[in-house]
């Protein structure tokens, strides 16, 4: 008997089996293959921008500020501040290469601290040379102080390998101080002690530069609320696209074990993609709410400038929504791959929120250009730690935000106006139901 589209009424059918599919080669061929892939590229890319920051390390951003007003040793043409910044600034000191010294004043080092420009400072005082020369002389009373300076806003680790720099920098300025001072012909009789203080004369202390809040996650507040708006604007980008095709007809409904389609709305590609851009952006507006309420409010993060962070993180989210949307139309079924790796996989690694650029791979610097993750997260941090400053990042986040949803519409509409002009429309025939029935 010949197949219909109408079951009989025994309704007898012929049912595939899991064990005879499961030995079907090309059943397993596409899903071994994008799986293996991506299993592939996502260790690769993840643990490439992390696996090795020491290694990586290059031009961390630091400042020295020698306000060093003593008298030079005796035999010496400067005095020991000047010693330190040129040693460190000319790239003979063990640091070299791992940190890029500015030398700086205490107020343009305060200044570049409140507006992350740099990850920490070393700070030589007045007193220095002063103080060290005493040491020669019973008139000794304190060591000679280098001050660390360090920028949690910064990240936890950016500002911890910053820290471990500047204390590296300032033991090996106070083994070279401690050489001309032993050299000294006044230290020709000191006993064993002295000279031991003598080698080592510098004593290090360690202050916060520009301190953030106690809410803050050690820093990492910033990429982690990015990462929400990020998410929020992905995830609900996706959501909202499989909802309209599956209110349009275009996809089936399935909960458990119901199923159903809806009549198939006629309707063009580009009229879809505005009809789902357009909800991103209503529905935006309670989900970037929903998030403040959730990190602010709730659970208590340090946040200040709250209107204008309202506004950013809705303007974040709502490029990300967009560019999902475009995305998904102009690449259909795979749209939520491509998207997940433009917005999640390679923004991750190049966002330099929790391992610092200057510590990861020229590949992911290349990507931090322009991966959006990276844009959004220097906005954020400029609201939350630095006092919302145009300087620290927020005005290149703005400009980015603005160039990402310009790209998202014109992509997406470019491509789905050049689909419908070719008569590829998205209304396909239904199969028919197969039925055998008994002969």
């Amino acid at each position: 008997m010949a197949a219909d589209s109408t079951p009989p009424a025994d309704d007898t059918r012929v049912r595939a089996r899991a064990a005879a599919l499961v030995r079907r080669p090309k059943l397993w061929l596409v899903p071994t293959v994008l799986c293996g892939l991506l299993a592939f590229l996502l260790s690769l890319l993840y643990m490439g921008g992390i696996v090795n920051p020491n290694g990586e390390l290059r031009h961390l951003p630091i400042g020295i500020v020698n306000a060093d007003q003593g008298r030079p040793l005796p035999g010496q043409t400067t005095n020991l501040g000047t010693q330190v910044t040129r040693s460190l600034t000319a790239g003979t000191s063990d640091t070299s290469g791992k940190a890029d010294w500015q030398p700086l004043t205490r107020a343009q080092a305060q200044d570049r601290l409140a507006s992350g420009k740099i990850y920490g400072a070393l700070v030589v005082p007045a007193d220095f040379t002063t103080a060290a020369a005493a040491l020669t002389t019973a008139n000794a009373t304190t060591r000679p102080t280098l001050t660390v300076l360090t920028n949690p806003g910064m990240g936890s680790l950016g500002s911890s390998l910053a820290s471990r720099i500047t204390q590296q920098a300032a033991q090996q300025a106070s083994l070279t101080i401690g050489m001309q001072l032993m050299d000294s012909p006044a230290t020709a009789g000191a006993d064993a002690t002295t000279r031991l203080v003598l080698a080592d004369p510098v004593a290090v202390a360690t202050q916060v530069g520009h301190p953030i809040g106690d809410h803050s996650g050690l820093g990492l507040s910033a990429f982690y609320y990015t990462l929400l708006l990020v998410l929020a604007g992905f995830l609900g980008g996706n959501v909202i696209s499989n909802g309209v095709d599956t209110a349009l007809g275009y996809a089936d409904n399935e909960i458990g074990p119901w199923h159903a389609r809806r009549p198939t709305v006629p309707i063009s590609r580009t009229q879809t993609l505005l009809l789902k851009m357009a909800m991103t952006a209503g529905i935006t507006v309670l989900t970037t709410t929903l998030v403040m309420i959730a990190t602010v409010g709730i659970l208590g993060m340090d946040a200040s400038h709250l209107p204008l962070l309202w506004i950013y993180s809705f303007c974040a989210s709502l490029a990300v929504g967009l560019g999902v949307q475009a995305i998904n139309a102009a690449f259909g079924g795979i749209g939520q791959l491509v998207s997940m790796f433009v917005f999640i996989v390679l923004g991750l690694p190049s966002s330099g929120s929790t391992v610092p650029l200057e510590a990861v791979p020229g590949f992911y610097r290349f990507l931090s250009l322009f991966e959006p993750m990276r844009q959004l997260s220097v906005g954020v941090r400029a609201i939350l730690f630095f006092d919302a400053r145009a300087d620290a990042g927020l005005t290149r986040s703005w400009i980015m935000i603005a160039v990402g949803a310009a790209l998202a519409l014109l992509f997406g509409l470019a491509m789905t106006r050049y689909y419908d002009r070719k008569g590829l429309d998205r209304l396909t025939p239904q199969p028919s139901r197969l039925v055998a029935q008994k002969t």
